[in-house]
């Protein structure tokens, strides 16, 4: 055969090393065997879902280190972003494929490492899609705790076999006995079945393996069927544009083939297909149950969306996969930049940071005081933080996001109809009739010791239970309508904290509803901050005005003049606090004298602090805009 096209077929990182070797025929028949030819009944898709700080990363570097796919030189090799280092959580689902050898036989284990907290259940269901089993990880010293029950109850509904795993035995706090029973009760598993093991010692990483290979089913597909691959993560590439991870689920595909996303219809070459390791490594073609990347040059984000499918041009696929839900965003802000001209960079910005992260929406919004800028949706506080940071650190950009909020309907008194996203674009309050709010049906699963606390909180938050109802043993399901209003800042927080983490939220929006809202103002020396402006219920909103006035006066820094910080409703001023100026002792020299000296010195001090204030501009920090979410 000749070299050229030896080359071609060959397309890895190490073709001259194997060019150059002696024996070269056998060589290369072995390495495209092993590289192209994987059955699919040797293949094991699979992932680890656990609630946050239960071990995930750490067994998965232990994997990995047994399987020989890398060297592990420092702790959660997959968690690759700074901020998740830093943190010490997981963001971003990692794919990473192992090679894993047993009786002779070779098995490609490919494993999505999830994120644990709340925030990013969003990931974990779609690495669940990818995936035909998972591995339900449970710390020993901790026991059974919310997101394990909410993953564990996202993969059963994908029918996904699951290894139920005790980390952290080698702990002196561990309680494996108790968590084992535990376990038993949540999924019904025989004892036998769950495996105990140590992320850090790397107890139990065999078991696990050979588990994975035993009970995990392999991927079911036809490989002579039209192409149909489902696309469930991309990433934003300067120099090769977007690059879509996908699972085969029928067919092939090949290197140069001509292929469409079904749903945008868009056609692209494959330029490169390949599989994830810690690296991209280039294959020839993919095959049925295969998880891997395709780099099609693609630069518009708009064109790639998580949950599409893959197919052919020539021989399309009658339909697209049925993929995820879609994403429901929890909290609302608007994120403005703090250089107006810099518009632009923050819609690119944004959009290549959704291509990362599906869960973050945006729709472009303006604001009197900030200018143009984005209403984006968040999953919660610690998300909003997160997609905060990352724009920072990774596209340079420096922006305020405003107090959170939802949309309303504002009706006039002439009989107009006006769809508001933000306080400041409410009518005057004289020309309101009425106001209506968004109102959802929330369902909380949670242990029968937290009804109490959680019926509380929610009757709080102008909720009405609609009905409760025992779903299995200790386990109940309360129904409420609730005010998406009230449930946007701190309402996921507080169910977490009350109910030890114990309950699951999930809701969707009902209907609208009349409700008693008025708009809050918060006036800095006479001028509003719009930024700053928050609709809430009349009922609330003295102590919600005060609450705020006293927090910023915590926040906003010593000026050397006074600021006047005031809540307002329209005209009416509820609540004030002062910045108090910093002064210098001007008097310091005055020893003795006349006083008309010094009341000299003092006066003309006034003046110049009055002349300051008329000109003077108070710089409101960011951490202001977040202090209406931690209020408590």
């Amino acid at each position: 055969m000749p070299r050229q096209s030896i080359l071609a077929i060959f397309d890895g990182k190490d073709t001259k090393k194997i060019l150059n070797r002696e024996f070269f025929p056998f060589f290369f028949v072995t390495l495209q065997a092993k590289e192209t030819y994987t059955f699919m009944k040797n293949i094991r898709n699979f992932c680890i879902i656990a609630h946050i700080d239960h071990g995930k990363s750490t067994l998965a570097d232990r994997l990995l280190e047994y399987t020989k796919t890398i060297q592990v030189t420092e702790g959660q090799m997959l968690d690759d972003m700074e901020l998740e280092r830093e943190r010490g959580i997981t963001i971003k689902s990692h794919a990473i494929q192992m090679e894993y050898e047993r009786d002779g036989e070779k098995y490609v284990l490919n494993l999505i490492d999830t994120p644990g907290h709340v925030d990013f259940s969003y990931e974990v269901s779609r690495s669940i899609a990818a995936c035909e089993g998972a591995l339900l990880v449970v710390d020993a010293t901790q026991g059974v705790q919310a997101q394990t029950i909410s993953n564990l109850y996202m993969a059963i509904d994908n029918n996904l076999e699951i290894i139920p795993v005790i980390n952290k035995i080698d702990m002196p706090s561990a309680m494996p006995d108790e968590v084992e029973d535990e376990i038993v009760d949540l999924i019904g598993c025989d004892p036998e079945d769950i495996i105990r093991a140590s992320g850090k010692t790397g107890e139990g990483v065999e078991e696990i393996l050979n588990a994975v290979v035993d009970r995990i089913p392999h991927p079911e597909g036809d490989e002579k069927a039209p192409l149909q691959a489902l696309i469930f993560d991309s990433v934003f590439n300067s120099f090769r544009g977007i690059i879509a991870y996908f699972k085969i689920v029928n067919g092939v595909i090949r290197k140069g083939d001509k292929v469409k996303f079904f749903n945008t219809g868009m056609e692209y070459d494959a330029d490169e297909v390949g599989v994830l390791k810690m690296d991209m490594i280039p294959r020839q073609e993919l095959r049925t149950g295969d998880v891997g990347y395709i780099i099609s040059g693609i630069k518009n984000s708009k064109e790639v969306k998580v949950g599409d499918t893959i197919t052919h041009v020539a021989t399309p696929c009658d339909k697209a996969i049925e993929g995820f839900q879609e994403v429901k965003p929890m909290v609302f802000a608007g994120v403005y930049p703090i250089d107006p001209t810099d518009y632009e960079n923050l819609r690119a910005s944004l959009e290549k940071l959704q291509l990362n992260d599906a869960s973050l929406t945006f729709q472009p919004e303006s604001s009197v005081a900030l200018g143009f800028g984005f209403r984006c949706g968040f999953l919660g506080l610690l998300h909003m933080e997160i997609v905060q940071e990352r724009l920072d650190r990774e596209f340079d950009m420096d922006v305020i996001t405003t107090v959170p909020n939802v949309s309303y309907m504002c009706y006039t008194k002439q009989g107009e109809e006006k769809e508001v996203h933000n306080p400041s674009g409410l009518p005057d309050q004289t020309m309101i009739d009425h106001i209506e709010e968004p109102y959802i049906r929330a369902s909380i699963i949670t242990a029968a010791d937290f009804i109490g606390p959680i019926m509380t909180l929610c009757l709080d938050k102008r909720g009405e239970l609609i009905d409760q109802q025992y779903v299995s043993g200790n386990r109940v399901e309360l129904r409420f309508m609730l005010p998406l209003g009230e449930i946007v800042i701190d309402f996921y927080d507080k169910l977490k904290s009350i109910s030890k983490g114990y309950a699951s939220f999930d809701y969707h929006v009902d209907s609208f509803r009349p409700s008693k809202l008025v708009k809050l103002d918060i006036l800095l020396n006479g001028e509003p901050v719009d930024a700053l402006s928050t609709l809430t219920h009349q009922d609330n909103a003295v102590t919600f005005g005060r609450r705020m006035c006293e927090k910023l006066k915590e926040l906003i820094p010593r000026q050397q003049f006074d600021i006047a910080i005031q809540a307002a409703i329209g005209a009416k001023i509820i609540a004030r606090e002062t910045v108090k100026q910093v002064r210098k002792d001007v008097l310091a020299k005055c020893y003795g004298g006349d006083v008309s000296r010094k009341r000299k010195l003092l006066e003309k001090q006034k003046r110049g602090k009055k002349r300051m204030k008329q000109i003077g501009n108070v710089e409101v920090p960011q951490k202001a805009f977040l202090a209406v979410l931690k209020l408590d």
